[in-house]
């Protein structure tokens, strides 16, 4: 109860920024209380943990926008009403991700190893290795979008049966970046500290800057996919559960949840596009 009554949606959409607090208070509080009580399985009781604290601002959120469907007629001003949604759920996801990653570093490795278990095999799973040549890398485009586009249905699946069920995949995915950033930055720091010395504290804030906008660039788009989704799917649950809603605002939620699908998947082509090509050119 104390979690879920710091704020609501319409404070959330008023100051959007102010989201990456309180996403960093939700994961903060998941990762501790996963390695207090469940450390063995932390990894995953972490993102458990870090949806339900979610889940009260998120169904807020979700069934205001579904009354927006019903009394804003007009394609345009209903977008850019669930842009404001949509830019706070993002901004959430960053603090869910800089918290995490900021634990991952400063935590012993032993603890870290149990935290991002599962998460650092997924991340051996689907490392995609070298690109070369132009060939390779349509082949890891397409690998890239699919991968993702299985991501996308599955937040509308999981927000369509249970509400707010995307809120456990975006979760899971902060974790996945969170580690590979994490070990992006433990990896690099090691190396400053062996030839800089500890002396040069801006260098490890160069550091910690760069991985998170390695994984930034083409991650952000990717997670503003997941989220136009997962609302999406919230939607069509909500409007089909309420019983007074006639034929005519049932359609226009159709019609404002499929131009929704169509911008996400679009969106996904773009992360696909930047990872493989502008990614690179950093690092």
């Amino acid at each position: 109860m104390v979690l879920e009554s710091l704020i609501n949606p319409l404070s959330a959409e008023s100051n959007p920024k102010r989201m990456i607090l309180y996403g960093m208070l939700y994961s903060t509080v998941g990762i501790f209380l996963s390695l207090w009580i469940f450390e063995d399985q932390a990894s995953l009781v972490m993102v458990f943990l870090t949806t339900m604290a979610a889940i009260p601002l998120i169904y807020s959120a979700i069934k205001l926008e579904e009354e927006k469907d019903e009394s804003i007629t007009e394609e345009r001003s209903l977008l850019k009403e669930h842009g404001k949604a949509l830019e706070f759920f993002v901004f959430i996801f960053i603090g869910m991700v800089i918290a995490m990653s900021f634990w991952y570093v400063v935590l012993p490795v032993g603890m870290t190893a149990k935290l991002f278990a599962a998460q650092t095999d997924t991340i051996n799973r689907i490392n995609p290795g070298s690109m070369t040549g132009n060939a390779v890398q349509f082949g890891v485009i397409t690998r890239i979008f699919v991968n993702n586009l299985q991501v996308l249905v599955f937040s509308l699946l999981f927000a369509f049966l249970y509400g707010v069920g995307a809120i456990f995949i975006l979760a899971w995915n902060a974790s996945v970046i969170a580690a590979a950033i994490g070990n992006f930055v433990r990896n690099e720091l090691a190396k400053s500290a062996a030839t800089v010395g500890m002396a040069k504290f801006s260098s490890y804030m160069h550091i910690i800057s760069s991985g998170l906008f390695k994984y930034s660039i083409h991650g952000i788009p990717e997670i503003l996919a997941y989220f136009i989704a997962g609302l999406a799917g919230g939607i069509i649950s909500v409007a089909m559960l309420r019983k007074n809603l006639d034929f005519e605002k049932f359609k226009r939620v159709i019609l404002d949840t499929s131009d929704l699908m169509i911008a996400a998947v679009i969106i996904l082509v773009i992360a696909a596009l930047l990872e493989v090509f502008v990614t690179p050119l950093f690092f």
